[in-house]
């Protein structure tokens, strides 16, 4: 998930409403007067799914070709949900992609690679009931057409690597996974199995006297509101990564950028709270490592990643947090400790010096700019500074000067005299001593929320004492990121899962007529 990796244009996502109009399934509430309002709101639906994104889309699928009759309510005007941004990484066990590479896999393998990654920090029961039905999941989107990249599966790329090469994504990331899943969904939309309202957010639930939920309040744009029947409801509308109070207040930290799902509010959080559900994850937080902030004042959008990593170029920059200090091995090769020191890090930034021959001699630092425009950056950008020594930089960058004088000099001592590195460094090709000297802020960043909506092994919203709230059902980011992921950045992790306790929900968990 690294910044590279993002589709961050909404308007490049070509998910088809047009299509869903003309099957007759997408509405909004104001499109519904007089007799059909009254007749939609005496209709008592099998399966009502709270936003139709990665993991509503297969509830959807999957029950009505049950044979349920199924309403999606959706709060954005088109469907599919994070799929437009997502880099559609997903993994499994036994895929047909594995077998046709001659890979041998299982569940129980991949189940102890997650959580070695993750230091046994995701929900295990949760995990378990991921990896044994993973490769069913990514087998029906092979089914339907489709297809993993030429070299895929692999390892890893970007985060911690699996043991055994399970880990692909299709062309075009997240959207390859919604082209293959939409005829599947408009087919049951013009089966007229799926009915689709866009444009509308759930405001609340429908309870009985006892607990049990028995429908959704819907409210479109212009206020209009309805009460609308189901025998079960399925919060699938994502998590807070866009809602920058709510997300400090349930993970302890700011929200870096402002790049994930506009629409991802945490509306489906408040919704299951409000039905005696309770909330569970936020300490699993992690940050990705690591982009370079447009401004100062966040959220921030994004002004491109930096290049850290030993593969692709030679470190040979330091990176010191606010203090001046090093806290890093600069060339180390795990990705998720390198992950984690950021996130320790006051403000949960650093800052990567160098100094005119680095600058000359390296690959960039920041390969979306041109030399020329990362010349031009060092006079005008905020994250980006430029000085005669090292204590001017310092005061140019935010950075305590005479620390950073002292770190630097200590480094090219060591440099100098071939002495070993005290944080492990391997790669040290040259010192930092000539003038002018740089700095450029990057910022520990991520666009999912790990805190949800706690969930039994079959899926449905629970109480703080275990016991299930009467016909509600959660999938997706709504029930936290850090429910499959753990406190990490577990390959495959928040894309697969979803897509796969939606088809669960929808093929055998929901009770049915």
């Amino acid at each position: 998930m690294s910044n590279s990796e993002q589709i961050n244009s909404l308007a490049d996502f070509d998910i088809s409403k047009r299509a869903l109009l003309k099957a007759g399934g997408a509405l909004t509430l104001s499109m519904l007067v007089g007799s059909e309002r009254a007749a939609f709101a005496q209709e008592t639906w099998d399966v009502i799914v709270v936003g139709g994104g990665t993991a509503g889309i297969p509830v959807a699928i999957f029950a009505a070709e049950r044979g349920a009759r199924v309403l999606v309510v959706d709060k954005a005007p088109l469907l599919g949900g994070t799929l437009d941004r997502s880099a559609g990484q997903i993994a499994a066990a036994g895929s047909v992609f594995q077998k046709a590479k001659r890979i041998d896999d299982n569940p129980d393998a991949h189940y102890d690679d997650i959580m070695r990654i993750n230091g046994n920090t995701s929900d295990p029961v949760l995990c378990r009931l991921f990896v044994d039905n993973a490769a069913d999941s990514i087998n029906w989107l092979a089914k339907n057409g489709f297809k993993a990249l030429d070299k895929h599966p692999i390892k890893g790329s970007g985060h911690e690597p699996f043991k055994t090469a399970r880990y692909l994504w299709g062309e075009g990331g997240g959207k390859a996974i919604y082209a293959t899943m939409e005829p599947l969904f408009n087919k049951g939309v013009q089966s007229g199995r799926i009915t689709v309202l866009t444009s509308t957010a759930v405001v609340d639930l429908v309870k009985a006297a006892d607990g049990a939920v028995l429908g959704v309040v819907c409210e479109d744009s212009d206020g209009q509101r309805l009460d609308l029947r189901g025998r079960s409801t399925v919060l699938t509308s994502g998590g807070c990564a866009a809602n920058p109070t709510m997300y400090h207040e349930l993970h302890g930290t700011q929200l870096w950028t402002d790049s994930a799902y506009p629409f991802s509010q945490g509306d489906g959080l408040l919704l299951g709270q409000s039905a005696g559900g309770y909330l569970r994850g936020g300490e699993h937080y992690a940050g990705l490592f690591a982009t370079v902030l447009q401004y100062k004042l966040v959220p921030s959008p994004q002004e491109g990643s930096l290049a850290t990593s030993g593969r692709t170029r030679p470190i040979m920059e330091v990176y010191v947090n606010s203090g001046g200090e090093r806290f890093l091995r600069e060339d180390e090769p795990s990705v998720d400790r390198r992950e984690k020191a950021v996130v320790e890090q006051p403000g949960q930034r650093f800052w990567a010096i160098f100094d005119e021959p680095i600058l000359n001699v390296s690959p960039t630092i920041f390969p979306t700019y041109s030399r020329q425009k990362l010349n031009a950056a060092f006079n005008s950008h905020p994250m980006f500074s430029k000085a005669g020594t090292l204590t001017e930089l310092g005061v140019r960058a935010g950075v305590n000067p005479a620390m950073l004088e002292a770190t630097v000099k200590a480094y090219n001592r060591g440099v100098a005299r071939g002495a070993p590195d005290p944080l492990g460094r391997q790669q040290r090709p040259m010192a930092i001593a000539t003038p002018p000297y740089y700095a450029i802020r990057a910022q520990s960043w991520t666009i999912v929320s790990f805190a949800g909506l706690a969930v039994d092994g079959r899926l449905r919203v629970i109480k703080q004492s275990g016991e299930p709230v009467p016909n509600l059902y959660a999938a997706g980011e709504v029930i936290g990121g850090g429910a499959t992921t753990g406190n990490a950045y577990t390959n495959g992790m928040f894309v697969t899962p979803a897509l796969t306790f939606g088809r669960l929900l929808g093929s055998d968990i929901l009770p049915l007529g």
